[in-house]
């Protein structure tokens, strides 16, 4: 890891890389050619107070050589606490631009996650708006342990993507990308969660002006009602940090 990924915030004992989105695009494509594994996870407020509250998702999270801000409650938190980060960099326009980048030099993707036709929409979609990507396959999320993973992983490693797109949900996605990390033989893997249904066209991202207003939680909530219980942890996220914050 370069120095420039090793400027670190702490949030709840949670690391978060203090990148720009520039910074993360560099340092991610300068990851292809060293021939080891490296991973990008995107911490949001419900996945860092989900860390704070289990070790086992902690380590998984931790185990990622970038941890980006993606979300404006994390750039809150992380000016809340003194540890200002220079801007949010959403999961979502990472891989848009990581995609971009790749294409422009005839680079490889596998596609991992989400239903079988949302993620065969995705990499079709991929391969139509950037013409110089090569997509080197791609397998739905709703693989079993054991036999069936097996059969996953080495259907990535014949793949031989420079890129690994996993969008399994936020946590697994996370905690399956860590426990594999040895078997995988990719220079670069990415959590992506919902990433695949907006690429797709199956989901909208909010509207620029609700984007612009840092309200890209209130329009999912409103989208989708039934995530209300999720979102209880942005409150208790924020009330921690401030907590936090008061004893510095």
């Amino acid at each position: 890891m370069n120095d420039l990924a090793r400027r670190r915030v702490d949030l709840l004992g949670v690391p978060v890389d203090a990148v720009t989105m520039a910074e993360a695009l560099h340092w991610a494509l300068e990851q292809l050619p060293t021939g080891e594994t490296n991973l990008i996870f995107t911490p949001n407020p419900e996945i860092v107070y989900r860390a704070w509250h289990d070790p086992v998702f902690y380590q998984a999270l931790t185990s990622a050589d970038l941890l980006v801000p993606d979300g404006i409650g994390v750039v809150w938190a992380a000016a809340r606490l003194g540890q200002p980060v220079p801007e949010r960099v959403p999961g979502y326009d990472l891989m848009i631009h990581l995609l971009a980048a790749l294409a422009r030099r005839h680079g490889r993707v596998f596609f991992l996650g989400a239903r079988p036709e949302v993620v065969q929409a995705a990499a079709q979609v991929a391969s139509r708006r950037w013409p110089g990507l090569v997509v080197t396959g791609y397998h739905h999320g709703y693989f079993q342990p054991g036999q069936e993973e097996q059969a996953v992983l080495q259907k990535i490693r014949a793949a031989a993507p420079d890129l690994l797109l996993v969008a399994l949900g936020a946590g697994k996605q996370e905690e399956w990308l860590a426990f594999h990390r040895a078997e995988l033989q990719v220079p670069l893997a990415i959590a992506v969660g919902g990433s695949f249904d907006v690429l797709a066209g199956i989901t909208q991202r909010a509207p620029t002006w609700m984007q612009r207003l840092h309200l890209e939680w209130l329009y999912r909530l409103l989208r989708q009602p039934s995530r209300w219980r999720r979102m209880l942890a942005l409150p208790r996220f924020a009330w921690t940090i401030i907590k936090a914050g008061a004893k510095r």
